[in-house]
């Protein structure tokens, strides 16, 4: 079922959007941060309800959603959402997909978790392939503003706390022009897979924690 919705969402990305890539990454990353809103819903419920409480996990997951706000408002300043069309079917396959991840997240986390990981490689690869194939072209465009807000001058907190597999300021991507821009989007991409990847653990619930945890514990 998981490579069957993830299977959809990549056939109608890609054929749709073939030879369009700035709507193509809207309309992706419009649909990608939806799944860390219904993690976060479902937490909030189980929280409200008394049944578990993960300050952490709710950190990391509303700092993934963060991350994949930013990709969004980058493909937006780039002119991706600026057809009336591809703006109606990103919102609405997006909430499809919130109450499909609610539901598959309430009986299988793991299952929520894996299906994000699936999106986060195809993703990867998506931005991988552009950047080889449009890169000489990307390297002569200036960074949008708001990608150098987010990566570069801006509060790094939200932008380390995502990435559980390394220590806060570890990584500091380089802002120079729209090449690097898509390259620190593309490195993001696979820094979610590796955090979906650990929330899928048989210990999860006991190691998966905040970055920022492991610097105050050793303080």
């Amino acid at each position: 079922m998981i490579k069957a919705l993830v299977g959809i969402l990549v056939f109608v990305i890609n054929t749709v959007y073939k030879k369009r890539p700035y709507p193509r990454f809207y309309v992706l990353e419009t649909v990608a941060r939806v799944p860390y809103f219904s993690y976060l819903s479902v937490l909030h419920l189980y929280e409200t309800l008394g049944w578990w409480r993960k300050v952490d996990w709710l950190k990391v997951h509303f700092a993934e959603s963060w991350n994949e706000l930013h990709h969004l408002l980058i493909m937006e300043e780039l002119g991706g959402n600026s057809q009336w069309i591809d703006r109606f079917l990103a919102r609405h396959v997006a909430l499809l997909y919130y109450w499909i991840i609610v539901s598959i997240y309430i009986v299988n986390p793991n299952a929520a978790y894996h299906f994000m990981e699936m999106v986060e490689e195809h993703a990867y690869a998506s931005y991988d392939k552009f950047l080889t194939s449009d890169g000489v072209a990307l390297k002569q465009q200036p960074a949008p503003q708001i990608a150098i807000s987010y990566y570069r001058d801006g509060d790094l907190y939200m932008f380390d706390e995502f990435q559980t597999a390394r220590l806060p300021e570890e990584r500091r991507p380089k802002i120079d022009n729209l090449y690097d821009v898509f390259v620190a989007i593309r490195d993001d991409e696979m820094e979610h897979v590796k955090t979906m990847a650990a929330c899928q653990q048989p210990d999860a619930q006991l190691s998966l924690t905040s970055p920022h945890a492991h610097v105050l514990a050793a303080e």
